[in-house]
């Protein structure tokens, strides 16, 4: 059976992404939990005030700014290309 894994090293991110985390990665990740806790306490606010149709565009957010929050942790723990150190 064919292994189809990419190993460590093997592929690289072009330039665009590299300055985007270069940028990125300087926010700390206490911003990202902020921002999708801040969601969640204005999704409630909505829901309250009943704008049920707010409430739930707003309550969408919070899993995309946990997401952006684990992908900057990665990328500073990581970097873009981490490479294997054997």
């Amino acid at each position: 059976m064919t292994d189809y894994r990419v190993a460590p090293g093997e592929a690289q991110e072009d330039q665009v992404t590299a300055a985007i985390e270069k940028f990125t990665s300087k926010v700390p990740s206490s911003i990202y939990l902020g921002a999708a806790i801040a969601s969640i306490l204005a999704s409630v606010s909505f829901q309250a005030a009943g704008k049920k149709h707010e409430a739930l565009f707003v309550g969408q957010w919070v899993a995309p700014f946990l997401i952006l929050g684990l992908y900057n942790k990665m990328v500073k723990q990581h970097g873009s290309d981490a490479t294997f150190k054997g």
